[in-house]
């Protein structure tokens, strides 16, 4: 049971309503817990986690989605004080913190003491957006994957979360729980790649989508064939595949570091709306 502060608690049903202001006032930036929500329907309890609400006043104000992943929303400082006083007296059960930096970074501040070390922290992340179809041509071999090509995509799936995350999907259940959502988004329509003799050299889903927007997440080209510029026509493949069946706005976020991918974003036309940050544990 959630250990009220004076201004923290548990939103249920009845919140929902001062949820959806919240939310609405940026759909773009917010899309991941605004597609939570929306999958919870009138049931805050389906979130899969908790969803805490800080209040000044009678009036919502700030909101912080705890789950695998702590995500605060319109933060302000004075709520992400009460979100990391809360939070230090659960515990951590989450696998990491992430979303504005603004509001992540003066949360890890507090949590680090006791939650640290992080197993890394990516402080600098440009959230990117673009309404426009894309600037480049779409590769045209770049199509929705198949259920029966589940296998090879997996496959594919870890190899990119091996790279990017620096840890296996497969290390707890043998993969289980990460394969159901590689298979999830297949079944969804929202998991593209580029197939060569069976095998995928370029990939990227549709990791979440709301009626407003959607993000564009695990971008990934097989590493014998970097440099040979499948990157850019595959995320304008998905961009632009987004853009007409799902939402109006796509969306990304990327480390600064990997400059790379940065510029095969500009070519494709995202531009910077926001800085995220992650930290990972």
């Amino acid at each position: 049971m959630l250990e009220t502060t004076e201004r923290v608690r548990l939103l249920r049903t009845s919140d929902l309503r001062a949820v959806r202001r919240l939310l609405d006032a940026d759909p773009v930036t917010n899309v991941f817990i605004d597609a939570r929500v929306r999958a919870a329907g009138s049931d805050l309890r389906r979130m899969g986690g908790q969803l805490w609400g800080y209040g000044e006043g009678s009036r919502l104000t700030s909101l912080c989605f705890a789950g695998a992943n702590l995500v605060p929303v319109a933060a302000t400082p004075a709520a992400v004080a009460a979100f990391a006083e809360l939070a230090l007296r659960y515990g951590r059960n989450c696998s990491s913190v992430w979303g504005p930096r603004e509001a992540v970074a003066p949360l890890w501040d507090a949590l680090a003491p006791t939650w640290g070390p992080a197993r890394g922290v990516r402080a600098e992340q440009p959230f990117l957006t673009t309404r426009d179809q894309p600037a480049v041509p779409a590769d045209p071999a770049v199509r929705r994957v198949r259920i029966d090509e589940l296998d090879a995509l997996y496959r594919a799936s870890v190899a990119f979360f091996r790279e990017e995350l620096g840890v296996s999907p497969e290390e707890r259940d043998g993969g289980a729980y990460y394969r159901a959502r590689v298979a999830e988004l297949i079944a969804r329509g929202h998991a593209f790649a580029r197939f060569e003799n069976g095998e995928v050299v370029f990939k990227a889903e549709i990791g979440v989508a709301t009626p407003r927007a959607f993000q564009i997440q695990g971008v990934w080209v097989r590493p014998d064939r970097r440099g040979e510029g499948l990157s850019a026509p595959g995320v304008a493949a998905v961009t632009a595949a987004g853009l007409r069946d799902v939402a109006p706005v796509a969306t990304l976020y990327v480390n600064d570091f990997n400059h790379a991918a940065r510029r095969t974003y500009a070519r494709v036309g995202f531009t910077h709306a926001d800085t995220f940050m992650t930290v990972l544990f």
